[in-house]
């Protein structure tokens, strides 16, 4: 948890937003920028790939001392050995996700509203949780409307729990996600389609610390 705690950018993959690059690369590119904790977000590869992948991606992790989560697929997790595993409100009850997951690795869930934040917190079994989506994304097919800096702004100053900010966020309005309330945002497309992925987050970075 303390790369967690010590972040400023989320790092997800997503190939069909990288511009030819294999994930692999990406992630690797992303180490190199200081991004701490990354997660792996594919859909549409067998499981076999998926597996392959991450256990390339896994040693990378491993060798740079960075966080490692995997998306929806517990038994990817399991598998390879991962830090973590993030999941949604229609995944795995987080009571059975925990128990199969082990009490040792990160537990991460995706909330929408205040209720189910708050949900998450008392639950006292969630590490961290994502809160989005902000804006509108087509990152994913499924995330819903951008539910605005307003919800943001509760989570900021009524959830203790840490979290991160999710949804459309981009290097020309992360300053508005930070003046309301987030410390760590997850920021997909203008990353992972980057010329120069290290450049992107250092700009990044630098107008989160402008705030």
């Amino acid at each position: 948890m303390n790369n967690f705690l010590n972040a400023k950018i989320y790092g997800l993959t997503a190939e069909s937003l990288s511009k030819g690059k294999t994930n692999l690369q990406v992630v690797s590119e992303m180490i190199v920028a200081g991004i701490k904790v990354i997660q792996y977000r594919e859909k549409e590869k067998s499981f076999k790939a998926m597996y392959e992948e991450c256990l390339a991606i896994r040693k990378l992790t491993n060798e740079a001392q960075v966080t490692f989560i995997i998306n929806d697929r517990l038994d990817l997790a399991l598998a390879v050995d991962a830090d973590g595993l993030h999941i949604g409100q229609e995944d795995l009850p987080i009571t059975i996700a925990r128990k199969l997951l082990g009490k040792d690795k990160i537990l991460v869930l995706s909330t929408h509203s205040p209720q189910e934040a708050h949900l998450a917190e008392d639950s006292k079994i969630v590490d961290y949780i994502v809160v989005g989506p902000i804006f509108d994304t087509a990152t994913k097919k499924d995330a819903g409307k951008g539910l605005g800096l307003d919800f943001l702004n509760y989570v900021s100053n009524n959830i203790k729990i840490p979290f991160v900010a999710i949804g459309g966020i981009k290097e020309h309005n992360v300053e508005s996600v930070v003046k309301s309330g987030a410390e760590i945002v997850a920021i997909v497309s203008e990353i992972v389609g980057a010329t120069d992925i290290k450049a992107k987050v250092q700009n990044i970075e630098a107008k989160m610390r402008g705030i």
